[in-house]
Formats: C-alpha cells, structure tokens, sequence
C-alpha cells in the first residue's frame, strides 16, 4: 500500500464568502440577511438542480446561525419530518424563529402534503439558477489555491470537457487530483490529470489453459 506524503487538505466548511454567485445574486442576498436576523420575511426556499448550491448555502446559514431551523432535499423526508417542518413554518409566520428549506423543485411540484407545500411558499422562492463554465472555473481555481494546487487554463478547460458538470462532481476529480500530485510528488500537469482521472483499465488477457489435449 502506497503511503501519502502528507495529510491531505479538508474540504473547507461551506461559507457566503466563497460562493460563486453567477445570476444567484438576489437569493444569496436574501439567505444571508436571513441568517443574520435581518431579513423581515421568516421564510425562504430555495429550488434547483444538483450542483446548484443549495446544499453549500443551507450548511452555511446554519454556521452563521444555529438557531436557523433548515431542512435541506424536503422532497424527501418522512411523515414525521413534514409535521415537524409544518409546524416550524407555522411557528416562524408567528415570529418565533426563521426556516430555510432546499429541494429539487418549486414548491407546487414538491411529493409532500398539500398544506406543507403552500406553506414552503407563503415566504421568498428562489430556483438557483447553475453556474456557466467561467463561474464553475472560478470556483475551482479558487478551491485549487486554498488546496496549494496550480490549474492552468487546459486543465480547467479539460475537467470542464470531460466531467460531469455539476460542481459536486468537479470538486470531487479535484480531490483525486490533490491525492494523486501528493502521492506521485509531482505538479498537476495535463498529463498528470488524464492519467490521475483514467478509468482502471481491465485485464484483456485470456485466462491462460491448464493441462493437455
């Protein structure tokens, strides 16, 4: 088993400063003054694909304040987790307390109760809207820099060529990327990165025949 050098660098806890925020400019604006007590509306939802941010900007409100309720991917939860989200809603409409919720679709199309979904949209909506490709470079250049790591512009224009392109999937080939400089000691280059991201190859050889005819 091949060793790593050093320990490698933690993804960074999600944080407002480090968001990239394309057209999303409104909803940040609006999450963070939520987070902060100062937004009068007491709820906010937030819709979009994966790799759009909403995840990032969820666990960010909720370090900026741990007494946000927040219910990230509600398409999903339970009986018991929509009751309880229904009534920290009903609670917030009170004044008591402010929700940030996430999911993949607007309010309307969202498998929950009838009751939950026009609650989740008595307060602001935003649909995050996806980065495009120079904003998806920025953040990876940004995240490469807080990991010591140099892309050049053909490897930024590689990742985005070859790779899915939500942003999840991007910071995660920037992990490999981070392992495998580390392991082989060596810059990132291009050839590095195809070679770090190639698919194993499998075994083509035939299975070699025992005894005689």
């Amino acid at each position: 088993m091949q060793q790593l050098p050093l320990e490698i660098s933690r993804p960074a806890e999600p944080d407002f400063a480090d968001f990239i925020t394309g057209a999303n400019g409104e909803a940040i604006a609006r999450v963070r003054e939520l987070a902060s007590g100062a937004l009068a509306e007491r709820i906010v939802y937030l819709w979009g694909e994966p790799g759009s941010g909403r995840s990032h900007l969820l666990r960010a409100a909720a370090r900026a304040n741990p007494s946000l309720i927040v219910a990230d991917d509600v398409e999903a939860l339970d009986a018991a987790s929509q009751q309880a989200l229904f009534n920290a809603i009903n609670a917030a409409r009170e004044g008591e307390g402010a929700v940030l919720v996430a999911g993949g679709a607007p309010p309307a199309a969202l498998p929950l109760r009838e009751d939950l979904r026009t609650r989740l949209a008595w307060g602001l909506v935003y649909h995050l809207r996806p980065l495009n490709d120079g904003e998806k470079a920025l953040r990876l250049r940004a995240e490469a820099r807080r990991r010591g790591l140099r892309l050049t512009d053909e490897i930024v224009a590689f990742l985005l060529a070859r790779l899915p392109r939500d942003l999840a999937s991007l910071q995660a080939a920037l992990e490999v990327l981070d392992r495998y400089s580390l392991i082989r000691q060596r810059p990132l280059t291009l050839p590095l990165v195809r070679e770090a991201l190639a698919p194993k190859q499998q075994s083509a050889e035939p299975p070699r025949q025992t005894g005689g005819s």
